[in-house]
């Protein structure tokens, strides 16, 4: 497959490399893009000391300007014809990669979105305050964006590269997940989802969403629904 991993990092030196090893086994030919959003705990290092072993494309960020900010530069370094998200923690599992780039594949999708709650899970992989905030978050998206999606917060979103490079995306922090999905349902796109399996960080291990950034998602979900 042409595929494009876009991979955002920020202070990941203890898991950037067991996840460049798990993306370079699933996709051993994929383009990996990785975007760090001015690290200052050794993964700059890291990446520009390793670079040719793992043979990805590094860019740096000159100052930490947030997840959205290092997505939308990856986004416009991508030239191949799927582009996915990978987070740059162990959360996500790039076993994955096939079955969600299959609907694109099978020209039965423009996006598709890997969801931790399409099918039942073991809740220990969820911690508990942000198992429900995501389902709350997708709920209030699915009711202004008029789609029937489960997990909108989900870090696995697959696109056609011309797709995502046509967005026109604003939000330099975690608002630019119901951005995306607000600028997709806008453009009436075929959007399928498939389940995929989590293992959920808690925030003493890192998980850096927090208070401040659900609020701003409840406001981002309403904006985009309404203006660009």
């Amino acid at each position: 497959m042409n595929l494009s991993v876009i991979i955002p990092c920020y202070n990941e030196r203890s898991t950037i490399e067991s996840v460049l090893k798990a993306v370079r086994f699933h996709a051993a030919l994929a383009e990996i893009i990785v975007v760090d959003d001015f690290s200052i705990d050794g993964t700059r290092e890291w990446l520009e000391l390793n670079q040719d072993i793992y043979n990805f494309r590094l860019f740096m960020q000159e100052k930490n300007s947030g997840k959205g900010a290092a997505l939308q530069m990856g986004f416009s370094k991508a030239t191949q014809d799927i582009v996915i998200i990978q987070d740059a923690d162990l959360e996500y599992d790039p076993a994955d990669y096939q079955k969600l780039v299959q609907p694109i594949l099978d020209n039965i999708a423009d996006v598709v979105y890997g969801s931790r709650f399409k099918y039942k899970q073991d809740k220990k992989n969820f911690y508990f305050l942000n198992y429900w905030a995501n389902k709350f978050l997708t709920y209030l998206s699915n009711f202004f964006n008029k789609l029937n999606l489960t997990d909108m917060e989900t870090c696995y979103k697959v696109f056609r590269r011309e797709v995502v490079q046509s967005l026109n995306l604003r939000e330099k922090r975690f608002g630019i997940e119901p951005e995306i999905t607000a600028k997709i349902a806008k453009k009436k796109l075929r959007i399928f989802e498939v389940a995929i399996s989590y293992q959920g960080r808690r925030f003493n291990e890192g998980k850096k969403i927090g208070f401040k950034d659900g609020v701003w998602a409840i406001f981002c979900i309403v904006c985009y629904a309404f203006f660009d």
